[in-house]
């Protein structure tokens, strides 16, 4: 059934090329996948290249930007479909862009979503456990994320990653690896001095994106002062001000390696109490439920399991999945209504609160204290959540303000 629906795909991809007449040809395309760090990656390249007046436009999970032109790319998609992604490269090409940089899916791979599109320069951050529903087993995923290096003229890979060997064997072009391990100076540009790029799994976005830099010839003065003044990128460790005295992030992190980086940054510094706020999405990958609770309670010291997009699921249900992971890490279970005086004060606990806006407002104005860090993960930019088969509106910063402040 999967292989006739990828066909569908392609037929609408190949029209789409055709009817666009092959837009991507007119430019230099960089290709970024990768289980983490993708879409930071790919709005990091575009700010490079950007800062060195480069003509160049990018299309990310969070948004389509066309020769600085924003674009919304939908609900809960990174790569767009054949029609809507050609349509917005032939808008690209007539403005006079001459790079552009996609964030691709290993479902776009593997559903033709960018067939005509030949990939110029191909990254891929890293691979680890995600999207098992959709590809079955880790060897299905590892080959679909391969699919981008065909091809391609450069292929830009983290030899830190486990799966460096077996990506190596389709590159087909020049190899040009990545590593922080190596310490290599070729390719190292600190992140110190920018908020909005903490932990080493920053550090690995940043040298993946000067590697893509370097390769289209951008002088290390303009490397080193695009990165000092990166924004961030919506949803992703974003800080959230306040006048409570206490840090909190938002975080796209849905993933078990994004959701372990991000806990263990935040950890490191902090010398007070970490809350974490996450649940994982409906009618996806169950397998990796568990293994996140298990992640969680090892960083964490108060988890608040609730909804992300539950779906058709019960939350409850896919609650109980994660919470098996923190119980098998020792973590213990706590009612909201519990006089939270009485926890151990070395004791890791979670919580399930179903409603999301309420689980915020109880990490934020029960669970934190002055100094203590709170992070809420797996919306991050996003403005829907999805209950049965309806997208309602969900503001991830906005529901942080009403826990905060009351109503806004």
């Amino acid at each position: 059934m999967q292989t006739l629906k990828n066909f569908f795909h392609l037929f609408n991809a190949v029209l789409a090329n055709i009817y666009f007449r092959f837009p991507a040809k007119s430019m230099t395309v960089i290709g970024v996948t990768g289980t983490d760090g993708k879409t930071t990656t790919t709005h990091l390249i575009y700010h490079i290249l950007k800062s060195a007046h480069l003509p160049v436009s990018f299309i990310s999970t969070v948004e389509a930007n066309i020769m600085g032109k924003t674009h919304d790319t939908g609900l809960h998609v990174t790569t767009p479909s054949p029609w809507q992604l050609q349509k917005l490269l032939r808008t690209a090409a007539d403005s006079g862009c001459k790079y552009m940089i996609l964030e691709v899916t290993s479902h776009a791979l593997d559903q033709y979503r960018i067939f005509g599109i030949q990939i110029n320069i191909a990254v891929i951050t890293n691979i680890s456990h995600e999207h098992l529903d959709y590809h079955k087993c880790m060897e299905n995923y590892r080959r679909n994320k391969a699919k981008i290096l065909k091809g391609a003229d450069y292929s830009i890979l983290n030899a830190d990653d486990r799966n460096f060997s077996y990506l190596n064997k389709f590159v087909t072009g020049k190899l040009i690896p990545y590593s922080l391990k190596r310490n290599s100076s070729k390719t190292q540009i600190s992140c110190q001095g920018n908020p909005n790029l903490l932990g080493q799994y920053n550090q690995y976005n940043i040298v993946a994106a000067v590697s893509v830099a370097r390769l289209l010839k951008i002088s290390d003065p303009v490397l080193k002062n695009a990165v000092r003044r990166f924004p961030g990128v919506p949803g992703r460790m974003q800080q959230v001000k306040n006048r409570k005295k206490i840090k909190i992030y938002i975080d796209f992190a849905h993933k078990i390696n994004a959701l372990d980086n991000v806990l263990k940054t935040l950890k490191d510094k902090t010398d007070k109490k970490l809350i974490a706020v996450f649940g994982s999405a409906g009618l996806r990958d169950r397998t990796k439920r568990p293994l996140m609770g298990e992640v969680a309670a090892k960083q964490a010291d108060f988890i608040v399991l609730t909804a992300e997009d539950p779906r058709t699921e019960d939350v409850r249900a896919i609650i109980a999945d994660i919470a098996q992971g923190c119980i098998r890490k020792k973590a213990s279970e706590v009612s909201k209504n519990h006089t939270l005086e009485s926890l151990k004060a070395n004791g890791k606990y979670f919580f399930r609160i179903p409603d999301r806006q309420e689980a915020i407002n109880f990490s934020i104005r029960r669970l934190a204290r002055k100094g203590d860090t709170v992070v809420i993960c797996g919306k991050g930019h996003e403005q829907s959540m999805c209950y049965g088969k309806t997208e309602y509106p969900w503001d991830e910063k906005k529901a942080i303000q009403k826990a905060l402040y009351g109503q806004i």
